[in-house]
């Protein structure tokens, strides 16, 4: 699950979204950095040998110095599309979907009550100056709720009404369109976060605030130049940081973090991340909050920063051989992923999971994976469960850490879930990337589907739980026919799951006893002319938040608007 409530906030050892009892929660989405090898390729030569991180150069780079090993690899330019497996077509979103719901998917982009809409593609290929500025936040609306009378929900002028004919009990919708101009390929959304009463997301060079109520814009901090990273979730107190590229140009690097209030809407300070070495340079940063403290990953370099300041904390550090090559965490806890290149076999390493103190970077544990083993998706960090995956075997399993970071359990798995969800062939370097994972003190509970011939699956219409002690399946949980299920949250021994739309329903939030499973549910309904609207929202690029009795849904790419056609951006229902 991505996406804070911050309404309340929470203690900073242990943020929890509001209704949850106190206890283990899932970690929120972190973005980890990309390593190059440490012994150090030929620049420009393409991807470098095992590291799944690893990314090739945009352009050569002069021969390193004596003694400094390890090139910066290009990061995907931040946003862009996620790039298939080595071996594997690209997967549509529809494949996979029965007829009656592509049907459905096709009616709703093409007439939602009565106004026309459409995902747009990517065949623009100029890209479109966005809004410049600078970081002062002005509120640009005010909320108008929607009393579920059919009247709408004034999310703004071009929106149609999805809640003509809502029925008794149905909550109602709102949906926010994108209006900003952006690169003509589109741009990634990051988010969402309810802060109080606004949801927060963030894209190209805008952070913006929609009244929960209602969707209407209450704030926006415009950037300067591009975003280039983006800690998916804030700290306790409700500060977000986020990588700026040091200027609009093609060939801009990403040099610099911003840190936005997102409980006043406001930008605060704005620091330079100084280079480890010559080589420190990035088109990229992933960046992950812990506690005070944002670490900021790229290239075989890791360095922290604190969030309330911006002030550099610690720089690059080694643990024996194993460089750094990526970052995870939330809460109080900080987890690095490091790559261990073998001495005894060139080009290859071994994976290193280690969780490090957030004020100085120190490691307080580690563990090493055998030969093979990539590490996939971090789907808790406290407890800390991640999936990891092994190409040639292609096979995947789960482990579960206790605090002084023992193995718990670890199993190989026997079901399939999407490469989102254990980061086999994803492309996208997510750690945190899974929709669909919650994770309580003693149990995974993870939208899964039936293995298919690869690794990664596109339909998901089960729940799997896993029992973290002994790595047992404790149940599975079937899904209406052809709709697929994600969890969103255990709340007062339930477990709140969203299911999709399909042809004759829209989507809803359903709950499943966490004892037992057995049958989803509903326990709140959006109106049925708001399934197009929704299946939109492509389970491959959707991310969700769910917070104090609301769903949010948030398109994980946008387009710039055109007259004939509109690009949905968030969506939300709840009472």
């Amino acid at each position: 699950m991505t996406g804070h409530d911050l309404d309340e906030l929470p203690d900073p050892d242990q943020p929890r979204p509001a209704g949850q009892p106190a206890g283990p929660t899932p970690a929120p989405a972190v973005q980890p950095g990309y390593g190059s090898d440490y012994r150090a390729p030929v620049p420009g030569s393409g991807p470098l040998p095992g590291n799944p991180y690893a990314q090739p150069q945009p352009a050569p780079l002069p021969p390193p110095p004596p003694g400094v090993h390890g090139l910066p690899g290009q990061q995907p330019g931040f946003g862009g599309p996620l790039q298939p497996a080595p071996g594997r077509a690209s997967r549509s979103p529809l494949r996979g979907r029965p007829a009656a719901l592509i049907a459905a998917l096709v009616a709703g982009l093409l007439v939602i009550g009565g106004g026309v809409y459409a995902v747009v593609g990517t065949g623009r290929d100029k890209p479109v100056a966005g809004a410049g500025g600078t970081g002062s936040a002005t509120p640009s609306g005010s909320p108008s709720v929607d009393k579920g009378d059919g009247k709408g929900s004034g999310g703004g002028p071009d929106v149609s009404d999805l809640n003509a004919g809502i029925k008794p009990g149905e909550a109602p919708v709102w949906l926010s369109e994108n209006r900003s101009e952006v690169p003509g390929s589109g741009t990634s959304q990051y988010g969402p976060w309810r802060v109080g009463d606004v949801v927060v997301r963030a894209m190209f060079k805008e952070v913006t605030a929609h009244a929960v109520t209602d969707g209407r814009e209450k704030w926006k901090v415009a950037l300067g130049s591009p975003l280039c990273g983006v800690a998916p979730a804030p700290s306790a107190n409700g500060k977000l940081v986020v990588g700026v590229k040091s200027s609009d140009g093609e060939g801009a690097r990403c040099t610099h973090l911003q840190q936005i209030d997102l409980t006043a809407g406001k930008a605060g300070w704005k620091v330079e991340v100084p280079q480890e070495n010559s080589y420190d340079t990035a088109v990229e940063f992933r960046l992950a909050i812990a506690g005070d403290t944002v670490a900021v990953a790229r290239s075989a370099v890791v360095s922290g920063f604190s969030v309330t300041d911006g002030h550099k904390l610690f720089g690059t550090s080694m643990t024996g051989a194993c460089y750094p090559a990526a970052v995870g965490g939330g809460g109080a806890k900080l987890i690095n992923v490091r790559n261990c290149p073998d001495p005894n076999d060139a080009g290859k390493s071994r994976t290193m999971i280690e969780e490090a103190d957030p004020a100085t970077g120190a490691p307080k544990w580690n563990y090493q994976y055998e030969k093979g083993w990539n590490l996939g998706r971090i789907y808790s960090v406290d407890p800390l469960v991640v999936a990891a995956y092994h190409s040639d075997r292609k096979v995947w399993n789960i482990t579960a850490f206790t605090a002084e970071g023992k193995i718990r359990s670890q199993t190989e798995s026997r079901f399939g879930v999407p490469g989102r969800c254990n980061g086999w062939g994803d492309g996208s370097g997510d750690l945190h990337g899974c929709v669909g994972a919650v994770v309580d003190a003693d149990t995974l509970y993870i939208a899964a589907g039936k293995p298919g011939t690869s690794l990664g699956i596109d339909a998901t219409d089960e729940v799997v739980a896993v029992d973290l002690n002994s790595g047992a399946e404790k149940w599975h949980a079937t899904a209406p026919k052809d709709r697929a299920m994600w969890p969103l949250a255990v709340e007062d021994g339930k477990l709140l799951v969203y299911i999709q739309p399909g042809a004759q329903a829209a989507g809803a939030v359903a709950a499943l006893p966490v004892a037992t499973g057995g049958e989803p549910q509903v326990v709140l309904a959006s109106p049925e002319g708001t399934k197009g609207a929704q299946s939109v929202f492509y389970p491959n690029m959707v991310r969700l938040a769910w917070a104090r009795g609301r769903l949010f849904l948030l398109n994980g790419r946008v387009y710039s608007p055109k007259p004939s056609e509109v690009s949905h951006a968030i969506l939300s229902f709840g009472r």
